[in-house]
């Protein structure tokens, strides 16, 4: 059996990770938040957009997987499963998940934004949140950057097209804490839907998807996936 999880933002906040909305306190109060999720951000202030992603970079070390996460994993066991992920955090990973697609990046990959090449350099500590940093250089003379998707940029080709074909080879579909609403990742639910294949929302408030998957869940992600593999059957009946 193959199962594609698809997880949202929702998945990781119930580890603690702060969503994007949350985090624009403190030094980042007044930042318009395209300011520092964006291309034109990044040009204009680079030392200000690597000051603000170094910062959630190393936040994340204090953030462990959930029982979500760790059910994910453990499904493993017993099917075939992919995991499609919105998140940049690397919960899924540390949970135990070896077929993770991240559709948004990671923050855990960095990259020059001249020659695209991968950084693997030294990163400089940051204990506390600071407002500016000056990013590292790359050898051709570009700045390096976080692998991440900002506003306006695409999606990386190769997560797609996996998260693509995982989810229209899947048995059964999972959508765990997201809202469907940002697309093109929304349209891959969408897709299954229509390829006729049974997708689970696992969500404790409604979206716009739910009135059209086999089953929707008002449970959290911690709460509904340790059990989930074992009640299919029952569930899908």
């Amino acid at each position: 059996m193959l199962v594609t999880v698809l997880s949202g933002a929702g998945m990781s906040a119930e580890s603690g990770v702060p969503t994007f909305r949350d985090v624009e306190t403190g030094l980042w109060a007044t930042t318009d938040p395209y300011e520092i999720s964006s291309s034109d951000g990044w040009r204009r202030h680079p030392e200000r957009v690597w000051a603000w992603y170094l910062w959630r970079h190393y936040m994340m070390k204090a953030v462990q997987p959930n029982d979500g996460h760790r059910a994910v994993a453990a499904w493993q066991d017993y099917a075939d499963v992919q995991v499609v992920t919105q998140n940049v955090d690397d919960l899924h990973e540390r949970a135990g998940s070896t077929q993770v697609h991240h559709l948004h990046g990671s923050l855990f990959h960095f990259r020059c934004d001249r020659c695209q090449s991968t950084y693997e350099g030294p990163m400089p500590e940051m204990p506390e949140p600071v407002e500016t940093v000056e990013p590292p250089v790359c050898a051709c003379g570009g700045l390096v950057r976080p692998d991440v998707v900002w506003f306006g940029e695409q999606l990386p080709a190769v997560a797609w097209d996996r998260s693509v074909a995982a989810v229209v080879a899947s048995d059964v579909a999972i959508v765990v804490g997201t809202s469907a609403v940002v697309y093109p990742a929304a349209s891959l639910p969408e897709l299954a839907i229509q390829s006729g294949i049974p997708v689970i929302e696992v969500n404790p408030e409604p979206t716009p998807l739910s009135g059209s998957v086999t089953l929707s869940l008002r449970e959290t992600a911690a709460t509904a996936l340790p059990e989930l593999l074992q009640r299919l059957p029952a569930l899908l009946g």
